[in-house]
């Protein structure tokens, strides 16, 4: 009797030893109970995964992250009777608000995921796994007894990945979907276009990627690059100096790009799309267009200039980037994004609007016409026709276009959402005019910069902390309720100036993601650091059993 009560004693022990190494998710659940006096559920090869065919997207996720990280395959039944040893997925009917909304119970005979959408139960998939072990030698699995009610905040919740600096091929794209489906985002903007490099297949327009796909090399290191140091850049107000006159930029003069073909394209959309996560792409204009221009130099305000795909990093605007605003250009836009529309089912697509120089419209006689002939008073009102022009086509597409907050210089168009980089102001402007924002300041929300004040490695601009990240709060204290509920969410960003493998989108995107999904993802008020970084501990558990590279400064404390 006596072994029988320690043997006992010790299972319980065990079973509680478990749960409180476990239960450390991110982004951190609404409600979470922990059932200390229930044994575990044991997950093995007699396990069944119990759901109607309409969850199949989540119940093939589950089954593959098992195999993959445990080599543990368990079967799968639409017979709602079984009973013991089942993980059973269902569609509620209850109803709620938000249709995110997942239910999550476990005990030692079943664990049940609840929601009233497929979405909802995918999310529970995510707090599942994060339920699961972090060894890949634990066997039997075993998940404590819990109990989760569980939705977000914000209902746009993105990530963005620059290819046109660096290019990351689909099996990466693939991958980083992964990383933002484990988070619970649902946008990943694709920033596939700019002046160094086109990434996508038109096939109206097969120079673009014959052409503007590729470059003739990159600069080395930081910007202005290895042996650019004497030259110096002039942006005066009606024109650019570049000293000497006769500079040429030193790069590595390796041959560099890549792009996607549309049937590619397709393949990573539907990847995403069982993922719950909508691709958001992004065409530039009417700036960073210099990879367009080198394909197309007709398009440009100096058509008879020889334009090339950048080689350099920083603000391009110091070189003609900028398309002429004229009917001829329009139309080939038109057709650009009539293919791009056809791609992505995504109801917004980024057309970018930001940094473009108004001095190469001010030298361009043909713009000043341009600008006469529309009654438009000057050049930041040529950039706002420029862009209702292109609304108003992607409208009659049934789409909303998404633009940098420059889109609000001339007056911003009549449906567009704002995407506010230069801090907050756009965003608020945006909310003010009763029009949707998404935040994504650069001081907090970009990820290509340093993560710590000493870095090693090659970054952009100043850091960007994980504190800093944690404790922003999207919705700005200076607008009034009403004007909150144009703050569509938020958005990280990640440009590939410095970015150059796999690898290192990983070291730069772990774990300020993780920051940045639990600001996005769970209510203001659990907003714990400290408690945040006591979960990463585990969290850094999961990226070792995954492969995922990060910085190892973390653990140091």
């Amino acid at each position: 009797m006596i072994k029988k009560i320690i043997l006992l004693f010790l299972l319980t022990a065990f079973a509680l030893k478990i749960s409180a190494q476990q239960v450390n998710i991110i982004p951190q659940p609404v409600k979470l109970t922990l059932n200390t006096t229930l044994s575990p559920f044991t997950i093995d090869n007699n396990t069944q995964i119990i759901a109607p065919d309409s969850l199949n997207n989540s119940v093939e996720f589950f089954k593959n992250y098992l195999l993959k990280y445990y080599g543990i395959v368990i079967g799968g039944d639409s017979t709602f009777n079984k009973k013991g040893n089942i993980i059973k997925l269902e569609i509620n009917a209850i109803k709620t608000v938000n249709p995110d909304r997942y239910e999550l119970s476990s005990d030692d005979k079943q664990i049940r995921v609840s929601a009233s959408s497929p979405k909802g139960i995918f999310y529970g998939i995510q707090t599942l796994i994060q339920l699961l072990p972090y060894s890949r030698k634990a066997f039997p699995i075993q998940i404590h007894a819990v109990s989760i009610v569980d939705y977000p905040r914000f209902d746009y919740r993105g990530m963005h990945l620059d290819v046109s600096r660096h290019f990351f091929d689909v099996a990466f794209v693939k991958q980083y979907i992964d990383y933002l489906a484990l988070h619970k985002m649902n946008y990943f903007h694709w920033h596939l276009t700019d002046d160094h490099g086109w990434r996508i297949e038109i096939k109206k327009y097969p120079k673009l990627t014959e052409i503007g796909a590729w470059r003739d090399g990159s600069i080395i290191g930081l910007w202005p690059g290895k042996g650019n140091e004497n030259i110096k850049y002039q942006v005066l107000p009606s024109e650019v100096k570049i000293t000497p006159k006769d500079a040429k930029i030193k790069t590595d003069e390796i041959r560099y790009g890549g792009f996607y073909t549309q049937e590619q394209i397709k393949e990573v959309v539907d990847y995403a799309a069982k993922r719950y996560i909508t691709i958001i792409p992004e065409i530039e204009m009417p700036a960073h267009s210099m990879a367009l221009l080198a394909a197309y130099p007709e398009l440009g305000t100096e058509p008879n200039k020889k334009y090339e795909v950048a080689q350099t990093w920083g603000m391009m605007n110091k070189y003609n980037n900028v398309l002429q605003a004229s009917d001829t250009t329009f139309k080939f836009l038109e057709n650009v994004l009539t293919e791009v529309m056809a791609l992505f089912p995504s109801p917004y697509i980024h057309i970018g609007g930001d940094e473009a120089s108004k001095i190469w419209w001010k030298q361009s006689e043909v713009s000043q016409q341009i600008i006469k002939a529309n009654g438009l008073k000057n050049e930041s009102e040529l950039q706002s026709n420029f862009i209702r022009r292109m609304e108003k086509f992607v409208n009659s597409k049934g789409k909303t276009i998404i633009g940098w907050n420059e889109i609000l210089q001339g007056g911003l168009a009549p449906n567009a959402v704002v995407m506010s980089w230069q801090g907050e102001k756009g965003g608020m402007e945006a909310a003010k005019q009763q029009h949707k924002a998404i935040m994504t300041p650069e001081d907090k929300l970009y990820f290509n910069h340093a993560q710590f004040i000493k870095e090693d490695s090659l970054t952009a601009g100043k850091a960007s902390l994980l504190i800093n990240v944690y404790n922003y709060e999207p919705i700005p204290a200076e607008l009034n309720n009403e004007q909150a509920k144009y703050i569509w969410g938020g958005q990280g960003c990640l440009w590939s100036e410095y970015i150059t493998n796999p690898a290192k989108v990983q070291y730069q995107l772990f774990p300020r993601l993780d920051a940045l999904s639990e600001v996005l993802w769970s209510p203001r008020e659990k907003r714990n650091y400290p408690d945040f970084q006591k979960r990463l501990r585990t969290q850094f558990k999961r990226y070792d059993l995954m492969g995922i590279t990060y910085s190892k400064k973390y653990l140091e404390n």
